[in-house]
């Protein structure tokens, strides 16, 4: 990656590193190394350990300190604003995926695959900036690109699981419980994918993809609240 895009990436995000291949490191694949073995850095995913740590205290502490709910309640918040989904969205806001360093194949995969990708790149990044600027910093990128959701991710209901809302949403306006049903499996005993269909009565509803059939029921129940406009 050229010094250009680094220098992109860095205004984008509004810090200067001291280091710039700790930045560069937040950005490389484990792929990446396969096709490039001559590559002078480590993959993220040590950067992507740290920063999991660092985004989870930033939240748990802008949490405690701002709002006066239960912890149970606080739990909930957390983890649907650190959750992949959306890490992988709030990354579009300054164009992540543009910046990654991957193999030819999995620069190929837009699917679910790619959100786990950004989301963990996200880490990556607020590990690197942890590292490189301290604490104080990585938390001050949190707040203005991950804390920021928060209100509306609250008033949403967007912490509340999709398929217990589906459920409720279900047996209140049609008087059904839905179902969940594998439809496919592909892919190598290490790396399964699953399709699941989620049924109201005799309806198919939606379907969802997930490499876990528990990830394929929530993305299944998501798109039927989506469909059914619940």
């Amino acid at each position: 990656m050229s010094d250009e895009k680094i220098l992109e990436l860095e205004g984008k995000i509004g810090l200067e590193f001291k280091d710039k291949n700790i930045l560069l490191q937040a950005l490389t694949h484990r792929s990446y190394l396969n096709e490039n073995t001559a590559w002078k850095l480590e993959h993220n995913e040590r950067l992507e350990f740290l920063g999991d740590a660092v985004l989870e205290l930033a939240v748990t502490d802008h949490l405690y300190k701002n709002y006066p709910n239960p912890e149970g309640e606080l739990t909930n918040w957390r983890a649907a604003i650190v959750n992949a989904n959306i890490l992988a969205t709030i990354s579009a806001k300054f164009d992540l995926n543009s910046y990654i360093l991957l193999s030819r194949g999995e620069a190929k995969d837009t699917g679910r695959a790619r959100q786990y990708i950004l989301a963990n790149a996200m880490e990556a990044v607020i590990g690197a900036i942890y590292l490189d600027q301290g604490y104080t910093a990585a938390e001050d990128f949190i707040k203005r690109f991950i804390i920021v959701e928060l209100p509306e991710i609250i008033a949403q209901e967007l912490y509340r699981d999709a398929k217990s809302r589906l459920q409720e949403e279900a047996q209140e306006r049609v008087g059904v419980t839905p179902t969940y049903e594998v439809l496919k499996e592909s892919g190598p005993d290490h790396a399964r994918s699953f399709v699941v269909g989620v049924y109201l009565g005799k309806e198919l509803a939606a379907e969802g993809e997930g490499l876990s059939k528990q990830e394929a029921q929530q993305i299944a129940a998501e798109k039927a609240l989506e469909k059914k406009g619940w």
